[in-house]
């Protein structure tokens, strides 16, 4: 039962998702219509100096393997090198450096924008 359950709420989780963020861009491009808003509004110009939303994306899931993998290394390494032989450090580090990929992320694409304004 429960192999089944699972697909069919990922499913509709996401198709709700969808559905609300575009019934609700809906209603607001209509609110403005109604309020005399021009249609020009709706489309927005493209900025040649913004960095691809897939590039980010790409960009952050690099930078978080990166650490995660760099989290499980350091730990494999203080295992074998110490007497910590519980293996809390595994998680523990893999939230740390996966975290510290992040934010290392996060300042390049931060640093990417601020050089293209």
């Amino acid at each position: 039962m429960g192999d089944i359950l699972v697909p069919i709420v990922l499913f509709a989780c996401i198709f709700g998702v969808f559905y609300l963020y575009f019934t609700s861009r809906n209603r607001e491009r209509m609110a403005l219509i109604e309020k005399g808003a021009d249609a020009s509004i709706f489309y927005s110009q493209k900025k040649s100096n913004s960095m691809p939303l897939w590039k980010i994306l790409t960009l952050n899931i690099a930078f978080l393997a990166i650490g995660v993998g760099a989290g499980l290394l350091i730990a494999t390494i203080i295992q074998s090198y110490t007497y910590m032989k519980n293996d809390t450090i595994y998680p523990a580090l893999i939230f740390m450096c996966g975290g510290l990929g992040l934010y290392i992320a996060y300042l390049v694409n931060k640093r990417d924008d601020d050089s293209h304004v």
